[in-house]
């Protein structure tokens, strides 16, 4: 969801992609269902593996914000050109219990905790941060 919310907040400044240790084969529909609501866009949104981005001609990150409560356990690759790195830790949705309607609840506040930290970080001035100063107000969005 980070990913369809940053593509449309973040619009030219911010070239967004989303990626995992272990992703599924699709996004998850209660997901995209969310997105849909929310007014983003959801055309072209695929799980990745984050081995894509390791690949010769993958972008290179400038920022990586890792999302899932259990990704801040995980060893994350050496991602080329060292981007700054933070955490902003939010439960997978479609591990909460409940039916379906109980997880498109929570996909919807988890987007939306998701889209306040990400409106966030569209607004810093981040030509005039140096690396610590940035990094330092990217775990200030995530409550770290």
């Amino acid at each position: 969801m980070a990913e369809g919310i940053l593509r449309h907040i973040g619009q030219e400044r911010f070239r967004a992609f989303s990626a995992g240790s272990h992703p599924a084969t699709a996004p998850n529909p209660l997901g995209l269902e969310t997105l849909r609501a929310m007014g983003f866009s959801t055309q072209g949104l695929r799980s990745k593996s984050w081995d894509e981005f390791e690949l010769p001609g993958a972008p290179v990150m400038d920022i990586v914000v890792t999302l899932c409560d259990n990704a801040a356990k995980e060893t994350c690759p050496l991602w080329p050109g060292r981007p700054v790195a933070a955490h902003w830790g939010v439960p997978d949705p479609a591990h909460h219990p409940g039916d379906d309607e109980d997880k498109l609840r929570e996909f919807g506040r988890v987007a939306g905790v998701l889209k306040r930290r990400i409106e966030l970080l569209v607004s810093l001035p981040i030509a005039e941060l140096d690396r610590v100063r940035l990094e330092t107000r990217l775990k200030e969005i995530g409550g770290q």
